[in-house]
């Protein structure tokens, strides 16, 4: 079933991909490309920092929590390495798989630092989702007037996870224990919810920027609520990031009368522009390697 599972997903992503490709053509994918130029990329490999710096000063806040030692330094170039493989591997999250992993054997214990992992995500994308519903029911778009239902099924999904719990002691004890590890030692929770805050910022920032690039001109209070839905989506299975984005993207242009072309090439935009962005993320995978490598030809050599 599971094995199966991860099968379904990538597939989704592509069908999505595909039908897009089949409505609009090639050419809003090629705009994408072609619309980039070195100054835009340095910006946004500006802001990409910023929002890598906040996505791992909350990893380290909920890692300490769990009482692991991570420095901030150490988190920002493990982070790097995370986003790289998450955008350039098909599953999109092979990156925070690999950071749980490796950084429970920096610290010998693998399960709380894989525990510390899903509780950074998952605090985050809580945060993002609530950030996104508040924006969306101030400014106008395509889903304004939904909001008031999403969040009472935000509320009811709430409450119905809290009942189920109820139910078994020892998974609700478990839980409750690591929301108080996680989130709820000294100011956790404000550190998270404002790392988070500029993070998602962050990425709405380089959305615009990118829609910009495509030659998208409406102004901010329209593009916003367009962003957020868009990078909403992209927590959804993916193939290293595409098929949602892109279908979330042209749906949510042509509910607003900018073209689902459009949003098609400015979904394009930005994924080229995250990938470009993330290549330190390479770097601190090549300087992980070759250590290893260098020291293993020796050995290799001795043995023969």
């Amino acid at each position: 079933m599971s094995r199966a599972l991860s099968w379904a997903r990538p597939a989704v992503a592509a069908a999505v991909l595909a039908v897009v490709v089949l409505r609009l053509g090639s050419g809003p994918f090629l705009d994408g490309v072609r619309a980039l130029d070195a100054r835009t990329v340095s910006a946004v490999a500006a802001i990409f920092f910023v929002t890598t710096v906040c996505g791992a000063w909350r990893w380290k806040i909920v890692a300490g929590g769990f009482g692991l030692r991570l420095s901030l330094p150490t988190a920002v170039a493990t982070y790097y390495r995370c986003l790289f493989l998450n955008v350039t591997l098909p599953s999109g999250v092979a990156g925070d798989v690999h950071r749980g992993i490796s950084h429970g054997r920096d610290v010998r214990d693998v399960g709380r630092a894989a525990r510390a992992v899903i509780w950074e995500r998952a605090a985050g994308q809580a945060v993002q989702v609530v950030l996104t519903i508040a924006i969306l029911s101030v400014l106008p778009s395509p889903v304004r007037s939904y909001m008031p239902l999403v969040a009472a099924a935000c509320v009811v999904a709430a409450v119905g996870s809290f009942l189920v719990l109820a139910r078994w002691q020892r998974l609700r004890d478990a839980v409750a224990a690591d929301v108080r590890n996680a989130l709820l030692h000294e100011n956790a929770l404000v550190a998270v919810v404002l790392a988070t805050t500029v993070a998602v910022l962050g990425y709405a920032v380089t959305f615009l920027i990118a829609a910009h690039t495509v030659g998208v001109t409406a102004p901010l209070s329209r593009l916003l609520p367009l962003a957020l839905l868009a990078i909403l989506a992209m927590v959804l299975p993916s193939i290293a990031g595409w098929g949602p984005r892109e279908g979330a993207t042209a749906w949510v242009f042509s509910a607003a009368g900018l073209g689902a072309d459009r949003g098609a090439a400015t979904a394009v935009a930005y994924g080229v522009l995250v990938l470009a962005a993330s290549l330190p993320g390479a770097l601190v995978l090549l300087a992980e390697w070759l250590p290893r490598h260098v020291v293993s030809r020796p050995e290799s050599a001795a043995d023969a």
